[in-house]
C-alpha cells in the first residue's frame, strides 16, 4: 500500500507512536484514534494547511500528480455486467476446454468419476470459474470419455496404419475388488525416423474361459478393429502358460515366452535347490512378519536403529510371485543384522538366524545380484529382442565361474547354472532372437556360443535381408552410399556399461570372439551383412537405432530389416505395467465403473501422455 504524499513532512519516534513530529516546525501532532487500526493522517494534513501553506501547496500537487498516473478502471456497462454473471454455454469453446481439462484430471490421476460429485471440488471449480457449469457424472462417462477415447484412437490409427512391422504383447489380468477380468494388447514398433513407438491398444473385459480358443478370438477381433494384417505382426510376447501358446499358434503368429518371466522360473529353482538355503530364507520370513504385524515390535526396533545411529528403515517382505523380491528381503535383513542382534538380546522373535545362516543369505545375496541387474535390463524400456543372447551367455559365464566364496551355496549356483543351460536352450537357434541380436551393433556375432546356431542364425539374416531387398525394390531403387559410420551416436540404458557389476564380463566374451575373416561374397544382402559383421562393435552404451538412421544410406536392406527384429521387446512388461495402471483404475473407490469405461479409462491414461492434445 502507497503512503500518504504528507509524510514527507512528518516523522515518527516509533511505529505505533499516537504522535508525528513536523519536520518544520517540530510540533507534536495527534493521528488521531485510541487505536492504532484508527490512526489517519487527516489531522497532519490540517496541520500543514493551517501553518504552513507553502508545503500545504505542494502536498496537494504532489497528490494529485500521483492520482493523475493511476489508470482509471472503467466501469462496466449493464450488458457487460449481466453477462458476466451468465453461466457459460456447454458448446463454448472455453466450456469444452474446462471439460476436457477436468476428464483429463479423472483419468490421468485415478480420480473416481464421483468426484464431480464431491462438495469441495465444485466450490473449488465454482470460485475459479463462476461462469463453469460442471457436467454430470452421467454426461463425463457417456459423452466426454468416449469423445477422448475417440480422437485418440484416430491417432493411434494413422501412426500404426503405414508401420511396416508391428511387434505386441498380451497378458490376462484379474481385478481383486471388481469381478472382471481383462485381456491386453500392447504395440510398439519403429517408425521411419529409426524412433520407437508404443501404444496401448486394449485392455478388454475378457470373459468366460481362459482357453486358447477364447484368447485367440480375442485377439484376432482386437487386430481386426485396428486393422493391424497379421503379415504385419513380428512377434506376440506373452508369458509361458500353455493356453497363451496355443492361442499364438493358432492365431498363426510369430509368439515368444516372457524372458523375465523364465528368468524368475529359473530363481526360484536355485532358491528352492537347497535346503540350507531355504531354511534360512524360511528363518527370515519369519523375522520380517513378526515386524509387519506387530507397530510394538518394530517401534522398539527402530528405537534400536536411533540408539545406533542407523537411519531408521523398514524390513522388506518378499513376495512369492516376484523372485527379486526375495533378494531385496535378504538385503533389508543383511543391512539390518546389527539391529536384529541388538534386538534379541532384549526381547523374542519367533525365529533366528544363526551365523552360518547369515553367511548363506549374504553369498545367495551375490549370486542372485546378476539376476536382478539382468531382469531390471531386460525390463527397460529399450530393452529388445536382441538383449537375450547375450544375457544368457554372460550368465552363464557367471555362474560357470568357481571361487571360495561358494562353500555352502554349491548346490544352488550348480541349479541355477542348470536351469540357465535347459530353460534356454534354444535361444541361439530360434531365428527371432540370433536375427535380432545380429542386427544389434553393439552385440552382432560376439555372444553366439555355438559355431552351428551362428551359421544358422546369419543364414536366417541373409534370408530376411534378401526378401527386404525385393520389397524395397518395388518402392524405390536400391542406392549404396559408401560414407563411413557414425563415429558417436548417442547413450542409453544398456546392459553391461561401466557402471554395471557385469560389464567386465560383457568385455571378456566381446574381446574373446574377433572378427572371423569375410568368406567369398557374391550378393548385394551378402555384402551388405559381411560388411557390418566385419566393422567394430559400437559401445554398449549407445542407440542402436540411431546408428541404423545414420547407416542407413549404405546398407539399406539391412537397416529395414533391423527395422522390423529391434521393434520387439523382450518381455510382456508392458502388458504388466498395463495391469498396475489397470489396479488404480477398478480400485475400492472404482469399483463400480462398467468394462466399456473402465477400457476407455485405462487406454486413455497410458496414451494421453503420448499425444499431442
Amino acid at each position: 500500500m502507497a503512503m500518504s504524499a504528507v509524510w514527507n513532512y512528518f516523522n515518527l519516534k516509533e511505529e505505533k507512536s499516537p504522535t508525528a513530529e513536523c519536520k518544520i516546525c517540530t510540533a507534536n501532532v495527534s493521528r488521531g484514534g485510541s487505536a492504532v487500526a484508527r490512526f489517519n493522517t487527516t489531522n497532519l494534513i490540517r496541520h500543514l494547511e493551517k501553518h504552513h501553506a507553502e508545503q500545504y501547496e505542494e502536498f496537494l500537487q504532489a497528490t494529485a500528480a500521483k492520482k493523475s498516473k493511476t489508470p482509471r478502471v472503467r466501469q462496466q456497462t449493464l450488458m457487460e455486467s449481466i453477462q458476466s454473471r451468465e453461466k457459460l454455454p456447454p458448446c463454448s469453446n472455453k466450456a469444452k476446454l474446462i471439460t476436457e481439462k477436468l476428464v483429463q484430471f479423472i483419468v490421468l490421476d485415478d480420480q473416481p468419476l464421483s468426484v464431480t460429485e464431491n462438495v469441495g471440488f465444485r466450490r473449488l471449480l465454482e470460485h475459479l470459474e463462476p461462469r463453469y457449469t460442471l457436467p454430470s457424472r452421467h454426461y463425463i462417462t457417456e459423452k466426454v470419455i468416449p469423445q477422448m477415447y475417440n480422437e485418440v484412437c484416430d491417432v493411434l490409427s494413422k501412426l500404426v496404419e503405414n508401420v511396416s512391422a508391428i511387434s505386441l504383447t498380451t497378458d490376462i489380468w484379474s481385478s481383486e475388488v471388481s469381478p472382471m477380468s481383462m485381456l491386453s494388447l500392447t504395440a510398439q514398433w519403429i517408425d521411419s525416423d529409426f524412433s520407437l513407438k508404443k501404444a496401448i491398444l486394449h485392455a478388454r473385459e475378457f470373459r468366460g474361459s481362459h482357453t486358447g480358443d477364447f484368447i485367440m478370438a480375442a485377439i484376432e477381433e482386437m487386430l481386426r478393429e485396428w486393422k493391424i494384417n497379421k503379415n504385419k505382426v513380428h512377434v506376440i510376447l506373452r508369458d509361458n502358460a500353455k493356453n497363451m501358446k496355443k492361442a499364438m499358434d493358432q492365431l498363426g503368429v510369430a509368439s515368444l515366452g516372457c524372458f523375465a518371466h523364465t528368468l524368475q522360473l529359473i530363481v526360484h529353482e536355485g532358491l528352492l535347490s537347497q535346503r540350507s538355503v531355504s531354511d534360512a530364507l524360511a528363518n527370515g520370513r519369519k523375522i520380517v512378519g513378526h515386524f509387519k504385524h506387530s507397530p510394538l515390535a518394530y517401534a522398539r526396533l527402530e528405537d534400536i536403529q536411533v540408539e545406533l545411529n542407523m537411519h531408521p528403515k523398514r524390513l522388506q517382505q518378499d513376495v512369492r510371485t516376484r523372485w527379486n523380491s526375495t533378494l531385496y528381503m535378504i538385503e533389508s535383513l543383511i543391512a539390518h543384522k546389527r539391529t536384529l542382534s541388538a534386538y534379541t538380546a532384549e526381547y523374542d522373535l519367533p525365529a533366528t538366524l544363526t551365523a552360518n545362516q547369515w553367511g548363506l543369505l549374504e553369498k545367495a545375496s551375490t549370486v542372485l545380484a546378476p539376476f536382478e541387474e539382468m531382469t531390471r535390463a531386460v525390463s527397460a524400456s529399450s530393452a529388445s529382442l536382441a538383449d537375450v543372447i547375450p544375457v544368457v551367455c554372460v550368465l552363464k559365464r557367471v555362474l560357470s565361474r568357481e571361487n571360495e566364496d561358494d562353500q555352502g551355496i554349491k548346490t544352488m549356483k550348480s541349479t541355477l547354472l542348470d536351469a540357465v543351460n535347459r530353460r534356454f536352450n534354444d535361444v541361439e537357434s530360434e531365428p527371432l532372437y540370433s536375427v535380432a541380436t545380429l542386427l544389434d551393433p553393439r552385440y552382432k556375432d560376439r555372444y553366439f556360443t555355438n559355431a552351428d546356431t551362428l551359421r544358422l542364425g546369419k543364414e536366417a539374416l541373409l534370408a530376411e535381408v534378401g526378401k527386404m531387398e525385393e520389397v524395397l525394390k518395388t518402392t524405390s531403387e536400391t542406392s549404396a552410399s559408401d560414407s563411413e559410420p557414425a563415429d558417436k551416436t548417442p547413450r542409453m540404458e544398456a546392459l553391461g556399461t561401466s557402471t554395471s557389476s557385469l560389464g567386465s564380463i560383457f568385455n571378456e566374451i566381446l574381446e574373446e570372439n574377433q572378427v572371423l575373416p569375410v568368406p567369398k561374397i557374391t550378393t548385394s544382402a551378402q555384402i551388405q551383412v559381411e560388411t557390418y559383421l566385419s566393422e567394430a562393435n559400437i559401445p554398449r552404451s549407445d542407440d542402436p537405432l540411431l546408428y541404423w538412421k545414420v547407416n542407413q544410406p549404405r546398407l539399406p536392406s539391412l537397416a529395414a530389416t533391423a527395422v522390423k527384429f529391434i521393434c520387439a521387446p523382450c518381455t510382456s512388461v508392458e502388458s504388466e505395467r498395463l495391469f498396475s495402471t489397470a489396479s488404480n483404475v477398478i480400485n475400492e473407490r472404482r469399483n463400480r465403473l462398467t468394462s466399456e469405461t473402465a477400457e476407455k479409462i485405462i487406454f486413455l491414461k497410458k496414451n494421453l501422455p503420448l499425444m499431442v492434445m
